[in-house]
């Protein structure tokens, strides 16, 4: 009898263990990727999954695909971009990467560019990816933001138009691509 309660004690004593340690790695997990989606913001599953498919054929031996969501808004650049800086506690957003010269590169951002500038740089990886894009159509200059990453948040790139290479049309709203 006392052997089969010192069994049954030491099956308790691993099992909590286990549970306490499932738990600690499922809250690492959440912790690990957690964001806050911009009011209003429209969930892109086609273009989620375009940057999913880009990331395995850039790094074909990393078996992790890091955790990435795109969305869009009607809101401004500014907006967006203000909204994730403040969330984050970066404050301000500066007016560009140099910060006004500042030593340090600020953690959030603005950045201007061209469409077909940037299409350019990505038409092997197209090519690779079996994407038919028609990039003649990728005109006209963007505002972006970049906003770093914190420990427990992602990484936030915001841009208005953006180029859909999986519909070939440059979009008027403001895009959010969140990826560790």
């Amino acid at each position: 009898m006392q052997k089969s309660l010192r069994v049954a004690a030491v099956l308790l004593i691993v099992m909590a263990a286990l549970v306490s340690c499932s738990k600690e790695k499922s809250t690492e997990a959440e912790d690990s990727f957690s964001f806050v989606v911009y009011p209003g913001a429209q969930y892109l599953p086609h273009l989620t999954e375009v940057t999913k498919q880009a990331h395995k054929v850039l790094s074909p031996g990393n078996a992790e695909i890091p955790p990435t969501a795109i969305y869009d808004s009607d809101a401004s650049v500014e907006d967006v971009a203000n909204f994730y800086a403040k969330s984050y506690g970066y404050g301000k957003v500066a007016p560009d990467a140099t910060n006004n010269l500042s030593a340090a590169k600020p953690a959030a951002y603005y950045r201007n560019g061209d469409l077909q500038t940037d299409v350019q740089g990505v038409v092997s990886l197209l090519q690779k990816m079996k994407l038919t894009t028609d990039i003649t159509r990728a005109q006209g200059q963007y505002k972006a933001a970049d906003i770093e990453a914190k420990p427990n948040r992602p990484r936030v790139t915001v841009q208005r138009p953006y180029f859909d290479v999986t519909t070939s049309q440059v979009v008027n709203r403001t895009l959010i691509l969140m990826s560790r």
